[in-house]
């Protein structure tokens, strides 16, 4: 097969071309549908005039069937994604790359979506769906699973679906609250995953940003530290990895700790610590939740990534924090590796 599609690739490229943009078609359908052609247009960078012809195609093709609330893909077009999900990492070069991005940030494990979640918010969508099959397949019962904010820890949650092995599971936030958009906080989606996958959920009510006063009165109230035991027990932990400026800037720091992370040369952020490009932490943040170090005691972790302009920061702090799996998007996984 291996063979066959490498002829192909230099006798037919436009094959293979025309092969990806379909999968896209349909891989962008299952996620939104159901879709009207306007939207799914937009969400692929295409014109209405060139996805009308494709929707055409893959109608006729029995793949699709178009509604009066949108399109959506038939019993035949589910099957057809599935399927083709390896042969198109294959194809395209993507099992290389989780095998070069694994040797080099020294990971157990790395999932490539297509595209670039910078350009669109579906690829995150993706990035989510496979965080999700991930965790079903790592279920054991009673166990807890901490889960941290940000927007593609959120798109996990997103797309969680019931399932047997998840309803023993007790989600918990990892960190407090930013005060942010309450679908990006960590509580939220714990809670979400919970309600979606069938299991339950504690919440742990307190600001992710403390003065040394609040934290150590915080820290001494029994239901926090209650709270605080649940979390790090936890079996697997759920996390993004951010921008350190953009992190320090979404918490409200002062101008002189901007600076400070500047010149120590921080580039990224998970769980209230900034890392410069060695992976090494140059400042630490006071907050009640779990922390770098407590992620010896964790059996699993799942960092959730993309976009170019993540990539910095996952090759930085990858290596230290997700030292598990690593779930990112074509994008990204270049641009380290370039």
């Amino acid at each position: 097969m291996k063979k066959i599609l490498d002829l192909q690739s230099q006798l037919l490229p436009d094959l293979l071309n025309t092969m990806r943009k379909r999968y896209e078609i349909l891989r962008h359908l299952q996620l939104m549908q159901p879709v009207g052609r306007r939207s799914l247009a937009s969400a692929l960078g295409y014109t209405e005039r060139v996805l009308r012809s494709e929707v055409e195609f893959l109608q006729d093709q029995g793949l699709i069937r178009i509604e009066a609330v949108g399109m959506q893909l038939t019993a035949a077009g589910m099957e057809l994604v599935a399927e083709m999900e390896p042969l198109i990492k294959d194809l395209f070069g993507l099992t290389e790359l989780e095998e070069r991005l694994c040797r080099l940030l020294g990971l157990k494990r790395v999932v490539i979506v297509p595209g670039d979640a910078d350009r669109s918010d579906w690829v995150k969508h993706e990035m989510g769906r496979a965080g999700a099959r991930l965790l079903k397949q790592l279920a054991r019962p009673n166990q807890v699973v901490a889960v941290a904010g940000g927007t593609t820890v959120a798109a996990v949650a997103d797309m969680m679906t019931a399932s047997p092995g998840l309803k023993e599971t007790t989600f918990v936030p990892a960190r407090g609250g930013l005060g942010e958009a309450v679908e990006l906080e960590a509580n939220y989606i714990a809670s979400l995953m919970a309600q979606k996958a069938g299991g339950s959920y504690r919440l742990m009510h307190v600001p992710d940003q403390l003065s040394d006063d609040a934290y150590e009165t915080l820290i001494r109230e029994p239901h926090i530290q209650e709270a605080l035991e649940l979390v790090r027990s936890a079996r697997i932990v759920v996390h993004g990895i951010g921008d350190a400026r953009a992190m320090a800037t979404r918490r409200k720091s002062d101008t002189r700790l901007l600076e400070r992370l500047e010149q120590k040369g921080a580039v990224g952020e998970a769980f209230g610590h900034y890392f410069n490009r060695d992976g090494e932490i140059v400042h630490r943040g006071r907050s009640i939740g779990l922390h770098v170090d407590d992620l010896d005691r964790v059996d699993y972790t799942l960092a959730v990534a993309g976009g170019t302009s993540k990539a910095e920061a996952v090759a930085a702090i990858c290596p230290v924090v997700g030292k598990d799996t690593l779930i990112t998007d074509e994008a990204a996984a270049r641009t380290i590796l370039a």
